[in-house]
Formats: structure tokens, sequence, C-alpha cells
């Protein structure tokens, strides 16, 4: 059994936390009543009338139930083993931030003393973990992955069983991985949950799972472990980034204090809107023909680009919307002075913007490019071909 304990592992001072109380907490509006209690102009937005609603002089549902269910509704589906979830997910599971960037700083501010403690992360990671540790003036534990990409279960157990690992509250994982595209095992992740001796909780990242096999998601897992926090996005597979709307599941007595401290409006109506449409059967459905085209387009480029000369080796795998792959010099090695070159000349002499990793842990020589357009995947496929001709010197 976990040996997890909410009380003694969250801050004091957080759960004794009592929230702000915002006006439609204590009266709802059906759309009949007079409003005069929040402060709001009633005289409605000034914007000329055909850009807008006649909702946007009001503050927000602070609770997004509705939307809330909505999200439960697309993750309550088969889910990997070993776990079989014990009940269904409902809203009290959830918290909705401003992206999954939100969600990932809260988690720290619950969990975490400044200048005491500690979390943990597997890089090569996505480094927003890092940045809100230091913002929060807490130190970063790093357990790499293996070479593999595969998180280290006997090194991240052996961490946390070791008397830093009582300074450890949270650990973060990816998956699937950013840089590296590969799902996390499922059963390392079970492995990690039911640690006899740590009391913390498991972060899951999954911003990408759903370009990963159908029935990926650990989320249905939330209702097993009350040490599990599962965060998502509609910023990838939803293309809506420019919304910044993050769903993140857990127990209802994590989701309960993450939801007393968030600030209360934080999910405005258009974002909510929108991202309530994309959730309706039709809004899956065009989510599901554009996911089918990148997937395709991901099958082309594993295709074409070993074709090029000088790109080596995919490292990490094929579950997200894009590839992480080598440069190679002209002694076909991977190089990270021929991938630099390969990044800053195809984005000042030909217009195609990729992101240089490698400096990254394990990820000598990688560009990380993102899976575009069948046109847009052309483009880059010739125009790399140029470059590292260039950048290689041969």
């Amino acid at each position: 059994m976990p040996a997890f304990d909410l009380q003694t592992c969250a801050r004091p001072n957080i759960l004794k936390l009592v929230p702000y109380r915002c006006a439609r907490d204590d009266y709802k509006d059906d759309g009949t009543n007079i409003l005069l209690d929040a402060n709001e102009n009633a005289f409605g937005p000034s914007l000329p009338a055909s850009h807008y609603d006649s909702t946007l002089h009001r503050y927000p549902d602070p609770h997004q139930h509705a939307l809330k269910q909505q999200f439960c509704d697309l993750r309550n589906v088969a889910s990997p083993g070993p776990v079989t979830p014990s009940s269904p997910l409902t809203p009290e599971n959830m918290f909705l931030g401003v992206g999954s960037d939100e969600c990932i700083d809260a988690l720290l501010r619950m969990f975490c003393v400044p200048g005491k403690e500690k979390i943990l992360t597997c890089p090569p990671t996505y480094g927003m973990y890092s940045v809100s540790a230091q913002v929060n003036d807490l130190e970063v534990v790093k357990v790499n992955l293996t070479p593999e990409f595969a998180a280290d279960v006997d090194a991240i157990s052996n961490v946390l069983s070791s008397p830093q690992g009582e300074e450890i509250k949270l650990v973060y994982l990816c998956s699937p991985g950013n840089p590296t595209g590969s799902l996390i095992d499922p059963n390392a992740v079970f492995q990690l949950l039911n640690h006899p001796t740590w009391n913390g909780v498991i972060v899951i990242d999954e911003a990408y799972v759903d370009f990963s096999q159908p029935g990926s998601s650990l989320a249905p897992w939330v209702t097993s472990f009350k040490n599990l926090v599962v965060m998502q996005t509609l910023s990838k597979a939803f293309g809506l980034a420019a919304i910044r709307l993050g769903a993140t599941f857990t127990s209802p007595e994590i989701a309960a204090v993450l939801n007393s401290l968030k600030a209360p409006y934080s999910i405005s109506t258009p974002t909510s809107a929108l991202g309530a449409a994309a959730l309706r059967e039709e809004g899956l459905k065009v989510k599901e023909e554009k996911v089918a085209r990148i997937k395709k387009e991901r099958e082309r480029m594993v295709k074409e680009l070993p074709l090029i000369p000088g790109v080596g080796r995919f490292l990490g795998g094929f579950d997200a919307n894009f590839l992480l792959v080598e440069m190679l010099d002209k002694e076909g090695k991977a190089s990270n002075e021929v991938a630099l070159k390969v990044y800053e000349q195809l984005a000042e002499t030909r217009g195609v913007v990729v992101r240089f990793r490698g400096k990254e842990t394990g990820c000598n020589g990688c560009l990380r490019m993102t899976v575009g357009t069948e046109e847009e995947n052309g483009v880059l496929l010739q125009r790399l071909r140029e470059v590292l001709k260039e950048a290689r010197g041969v």
C-alpha cells in the first residue's frame, strides 16, 4: 500500500486555506436575475456590438462543472493495466487551469515548502518543471531516463527510499515525453505509486497522449490512487493552444485543495465556451480527423527523413506529434555542431523553424521536429537536405 497521507504531505497552511468566496458562490444566476453583487459594468463591454456576446461583462463561472464533466466523459474509457479503475471520473476529480503550467505551479505551492523541500524530474523532460521549481525556491533532484528514454524505476525508488526522499514531495513524469516522444510504461508508474515508504505524489504530464494509441491515458487511475495527478491540455491534439486550457485529474481531496488556492475566475468565458465546443461530439470528430492526418504525416516523416544524407537515428518513440532525430557530421557521428548549424540555417535562411535539443540529456546532435501539414513537411524535407549538405561540408 502507498504511504501517502495528504494531511502530512501537503503544506499545513495550504490545508487550512479558506478559499475566496466570489459573488456567484452565494447565488447562482439562471439569466433572469438583476445582478448587482459583483461590481461588474452593467452597461456591457467597451467593444463594438458585433465583436462580443451578451455575457462578456459578467465574471465567468468559477467552478466549470459542465466543462469538467465533458473532460471526465472523454477519459472515462479503457485505461492501461495493471489497474482497473475503482469508479468513473467525476467533476470532483478535476482542476482546470490556464494550460497545464498553472497546475505544475499550483502543485508546487500546495505540497512544497520554499527553500526546504524538493521535486524529482527525469531528464530529458519538459523544462517548466524546473523553471516553476526555481520560481518557488525548490531544489530539483534529477534521475535521468534510461538510454532508451524509459523511467529508471529502481533509481527513482532508491532516491525516494533515501533520507533525501523525505524532502521530495512530487515526482514529475512526462508521458509521452517531451522531447522523447515516448510513453512511460504503466507498470513503472504502478510501482512508483505503490512505493511502501515515500509520502509524496506522482504527477504524469500527458500533454501529447492523444497522439499515442487510444486507451493510453492513466487519467482513470486517479480513482484508485490518492497519490496520483494526471495533467492534460487542449493545446496539442485539440489544436487550441491560444485558449490556454489545461485539465488535471486527481483525487477529490487534492482537487479540492487545488481549486481552493487558484484564482477564482481563471478560466474565461470564451475559453470555457471554446473548450466545451471542442469536447462535444462534433468537435471530437474534427479532432480525431486531424490527429489521424498528423499520424499519417508522422509515418511519412519516419520513412522519408532517413533518406536524407546526414540524418541519423530517431531517438525516443513515436507517440507524440514530433520526432527527435540526430544530425550527423561527415564521419557519420551525431554532432551538436552540425545540429546547431542546421537549426540556425533552417530558420535564418530557409524560413523553417525547428528546435535544437542537443544540450538535453541523452539528446546529443538532436533536433526536435513538429509534424506539420503535408505541404510544410514537404518543404522541411527539401530544405533540410540543402542545409545539411552545407552544414556537414560535403
